[in-house]
This record gives structure tokens, C-alpha cells and sequence, in this order.
């Protein structure tokens, strides 16, 4: 019975029942700007039934649902044979499953695959982040295991299906598979040159036994693995099956899932290899350089993943605002928490026009795109992910303490947040790349000074911005000590040329202003008041 001492108003409801692609102006702007006419409509039409999918309370249900019900290890059955399996919530694999069937895996062979992929992954991330792990390592294991054309024609099939199968059995009775990464060890890190897995050859070429290690495993249920391990001829990738041709289970034992902040609702493993089956991938002693492309695939989602995060906590801020009223009106209408939601929104759509400008230059696949990929999306990696935490925290806090309950999908958000920035090589790591590409590669930074030349003389606080870049670059004393200097301020100057030449007027104004020009504080909220701050919060409005 309820109680009789007040009713209940006031009161916001939940953002459900709305489609995230088409709700999404930034996004959708991006993909009709990179995608060609000819496949425009399919691209679209496919991007907004995705974006219901993703809006409609059911979708979001099984969201909450893997999220609170996280992954459990089976080391043995009940009869004590070591099996070593990770079982998931039912809602975990609805997830995945549609995340397949969506094409979260298909990026390599269709019309606008890497830019029509991207914005799915963008939109999908806003449902629940951690099945976003293996479609992501899948999607990247492809160039990877296109160094050996023979295992390509084998698995590529399989990883770019859109036929999602759960069970573990061979990969070859399978209509689709997924692919899971093992590099970092626990006495290494981020430095896997000093990996102590080793790697034995066998009688038959090509194939290796494995002995060690691995301190992160992410997605351990998956049905095949790329790692590292050291040959005789050097530090080498190997493919390792999770369950072998004769249907018999590959040495493959998992010691223990990791207890983390976030991403709950995926599993990440300490695994053991004893006597480990593997087929090498590439050239003995060139294991960096063959598993390169996979890892700068995986950075590129995680700069996306951190957009999609982003957008979903600035669209529920708006969103809460939007439909409470405070102190005789509504509080999205109150000047100061406009400049709130103006910041946050700019933050936003930066990020996002920045991340699909990245993933039509993968579609494109020129020299010049290459080149400027070689820069951007390390620099865009160490930026937009590092911005994305304090965008959910802030975001939260406009819901007050609503934001703080888990409820309101907000806690998931901020606990998420910090993930894509550890990721694929954390801050140094990024920042270190970066330099790396301005000292080897010159013709990546003639590629970044071409791009964001194109919006010369349209803003003069970028124009000035580019000046000063130039200017630090000018002095390379001490630079490493620079390096995440220079890697903010390549990503600001970036997608502050991005804004200029394709964003409405308001939202490149508030960026330039406030990330180039000096003009704003160093917390969310401080734009300068004479901009059209309702126009840029109209603009991240999503409709409902």
C-alpha cells in the first residue's frame, strides 16, 4: 500500500524506447559526411535499427543484468576433470550475439566497413561496454593473421561472420568464432619484449609447444587467442586454439578471473600454458611488428568505445535536465548548468568526430591516411580516453544524487570510464608512440599538419594553436618529458580543425574558445557565458 504522506512528482524518467544512432547528431552528421552515395542509405537505415536495438528497454535490461551478474570460473567439473570454462549470464550472450549479428566483426570487406563499424561500436558501447571486448579483439585479430595468408583464408571467414555460436568445440565446425589476446606478463607489463613464455618448434612447420604465462587475458572463452611468445629466432606471435582440430581441449588453464572496477560483466584471465599447442603467425622473431596492426585496431576502439561512454552519460545529463524542475523552472533552462551540459555536450562531439574521422581513413587505406593514422590515433587514444572519466563524473553529478545511485546507469558509466585509457598501452605508453611517429615517420606529422591545414584561417585560435604547436616542436630538448604535452595538444589542435571545418558554428566557437583559446577553467562549466550555450545543448538533446 503507498504511503498517504506525499505522491511522487518530479521525478525523471528513464531514457528508454528512443534510437541512439539517429538521436546522436554528431554521429549521424559524421557517417552521411564520410560515407559515399551509393551505400549512404543501407549504412544508415542499418545504423538506426541498431540504434533502437540499443535504446529499447529490453536491450538495456540485458545490459543491466550482465553487468550485475558478472562472469564465474570453472576450473573443474563435478567428477574433477579440469575443464577450465567461464560462465555467463544468459543476457551476456544475447548481447553478443547481437553485437555479432549487428557486424561488429565485419569491418574488413564491406562497402564503408571500418566507418559503418565504428559507429555501431560507438552506439553499442552505450548499452554495455564489456561485450565489447571480443568483438573488438576479433575485428583486430584480422591484419593481424593476414601476415600468413594460409591461416587467413582458414579463420578470417569465421571472425568476420555474423553467426554468433557459444560452444567450445572446433573451430572448423563452427559458422563463427572469436578471437581473445594474451600479451602482458606480470614481470613485464606494457614491456613485452621482456615476455618469458616460451615457445618450442615442433615436427610439423610451423607449429610450436607453449610454457608461462599470462598475467591479462581478455575474453578467455573465446575460441582462439593471439600471443606472444619467445622462439628460438626471438619474440614471435603464435595463434592458440581453445579447442584442437581432433575436438580435444588445448592445454589452456585458467587460474583466475581478475576482480576489476569495471567492464564487469566481461571476463579477463590469468592463464597458464603447459605444453600449449600453437601455430605461428608471421615470421619467427618479428611478433611485434605482426601483431602492430591489431593493436592500433584496438586502440582506434578504444578512442571509440570512450565516445560512445561519453555520449551516453552527456545524453542522460541532458536528458535528466531536461525533465527536472527546479526553483520555478526547468533546470536545463538554468544558465548555470546550461554551461554544464554546453561543456560536456562539446566534449562529447569532439570526441565522436574525431574517432569516425579515424575510421574512414582505415576505409580509405591511402598513404596519406595512413601516414596521418600513424600519428592520430595514438594521440587520440591518450586524449579522448583520459577526457572520458571526468565527463562521466561530471555527468553524474548532474543528476545529483540520483547520479550516484546505481539505478540510474550512471555508476556504470564512471566505473567503465577510466578502462579504455589502461587499455592497449596506457598514457606513457600513447605518448611515447606519438613521439616515436614524429621522430621515425616525418611523413606522418607532413600527413597531421596537411589535415588540420585544411581549417587554416577559419578560427585565429587555431591558427594560433597550430603556431604554437609548431613552435614546441621546434625544440626537441628533453622531449620526452614533453610527450603527453604534445600528444593533448596534437588531439586538441585536431579536433579543433575537425569542429571548424564540419560543426555547427556554436560548437566549434565553445571549443576553440575554451580547449585552444584559453578561454574556460579547468572544470566542466566554465565556457565563457556570451556563447549560444542552448543551441550546443539543444544539439546533444537525444529524443526520446
Amino acid at each position: 500500500m503507498a504511503g498517504s504522506t506525499h505522491s511522487v512528482n518530479n521525478q525523471v524518467p528513464p531514457l528508454v524506447g528512443y534510437d541512439v544512432f539517429s538521436a546522436d547528431r554528431a554521429l549521424t552528421e559524421a557517417v552521411e559526411r564520410h560515407v559515399d552515395p551509393g551505400p549512404r542509405d543501407e549504412v544508415l537505415g542499418e545504423l538506426s535499427a541498431l540504434g533502437r536495438t540499443s535504446g529499447s528497454a529490453q536491450v538495456q535490461e540485458w545490459g543491466a543484468q550482465a553487468n550485475e551478474n558478472p562472469p564465474r570460473l570453472r576450473t573443474h567439473d563435478r567428477y574433477g576433470h579440469r575443464i577450465d570454462e567461464v560462465e555467463f549470464h544468459p543476457s551476456w550472450h544475447r548481447l553478443l550475439g547481437k553485437g555479432v549479428s549487428a557486424g561488429l566483426t565485419a569491418a574488413w570487406d564491406r562497402p564503408a566497413g571500418h566507418l559503418r563499424r565504428a559507429a555501431a561500436f560507438l552506439v553499442w558501447t552505450q548499452v554495455e561496454a564489456g561485450n565489447g571486448c571480443p568483438l573488438s579483439m576479433t575485428h583486430a585479430a584480422v591484419p593481424a593473421l593476414r601476415t600468413d595468408p594460409e591461416l587467413a583464408a582458414e579463420w578470417e571467414p569465421r571472425l568476420t561472420s555474423m553467426v554468433y555460436d557459444r560452444e567450445l568445440r572446433p573451430a572448423h565446425l563452427k559458422a563463427g568464432a572469436l578471437f581473445g589476446m594474451g600479451m602482458t606478463e606480470k614481470q613485464g607489463g606494457s614491456d613485452v619484449r621482456a615476455n618469458t613464455t616460451s615457445a618450442r618448434p615442433l615436427a610439423e612447420d610451423g607449429t610450436y609447444e607453449l610454457t608461462g604465462h599470462k598475467w591479462f587475458c581478455s575474453a578467455p572463452m573465446s575460441d582462439g587467442f593471439l600471443v606472444l611468445a619467445q622462439a628460438p629466432g626471438g619474440l614471435t606471435c603464435f595463434l592458440v586454439p581453445r579447442v584442437l582440430a581432433d575436438g580435444t581441449r588445448n592445454v589452456f588453464l585458467l587460474q583466475r578471473l581478475k576482480d576489476k572496477l569495471g567492464n564487469r560483466s566481461n571476463a579477463s584471465a590469468e592463464v597458464e600454458f603447459d605444453g600449449t599447442w600453437a601455430r605461428r603467425v608471421g615470421e619467427e622473431g618479428r611478433g611485434v611488428r605482426t601483431i602492430i596492426e591489431m593493436v592500433a585496431a584496438t586502440r582506434l576502439d578504444c578512442v571509440l568505445g570512450s565516445a560512445g561512454l561519453m555520449r551516453q552519460a552527456v545524453a542522460q545529463a541532458v536528458h535528466h535536465c531536461d525533465h527536472r524542475e527546479v526553483f520555478g523552472g526547468k533546470l536545463v533552462d538554468k544558465p548555470l548548468m546550461r554551461n554544464v551540459l554546453a561543456d560536456l555536450a562539446v566534449e562529447s562531439e569532439a570526441a565522436t568526430t574525431l574517432a569516425l574521422r579515424l575510421a574512414a581513413a582505415c576505409d580509405d587505406g591511402g598513404e596519406q591516411e595512413r601516414a596521418l593514422l600513424r600519428i592520430a590515433v595514438p594521440a587520440a587514444k591518450y586524449w579522448v580516453t583520459k577526457r572520458c572519466p571526468p565527463v562521466a563524473v561530471e555527468a553524474a553529478e548532474c543528476l545529483g544524487g540520483n547520479g550516484y545511485v546505481e539505478e540510474s546507469g550512471l555508476p556504470r558509466l564512471v566505473r567503465e570510464s577510466p578502462l579504455n585509457s589502461i587499455w592497449e598501452g596506457a598514457g606513457n605508453v600513447q605518448a611515447l608512440d606519438v613521439l616515436r611517429a614524429l621522430q621515425r615517420e616525418p611523413g606522418a606529422f607532413d600527413a597531421y599538419l596537411r589535415e588540420v591545414g585544411q581549417a587554416r584561417g577559419a578560427d585565429h585560435r587555431l591558427d594560433a594553436a597550430i603556431k604554437n604547436l609548431l613552435t614546441e616542436l621546434a625544440d626537441l630538448e628533453g622531449v620526452e618529458g614533453r610527450a603527453r604535452r604534445l600528444a593533448e595538444r596534437l588531439a586538441l589542435v585536431l579536433q579543433g580543425s575537425l569542429l571548424v571545418r564540419f560543426a555547427p558554428p556554436q560548437v566549434a566557437d565553445a571549443f576553440c574558445a575554451a580547449r585552444l583559446g584559453g578561454d574556460g577553467g579547468a572544470a566542466f562549466g566554465t565556457l565563457p557565458p556570451s556563447l549560444d550555450l542552448a543551441s550546443v545543448v539543444e544539439r546533444a538533446r537525444p529524443v526520446a
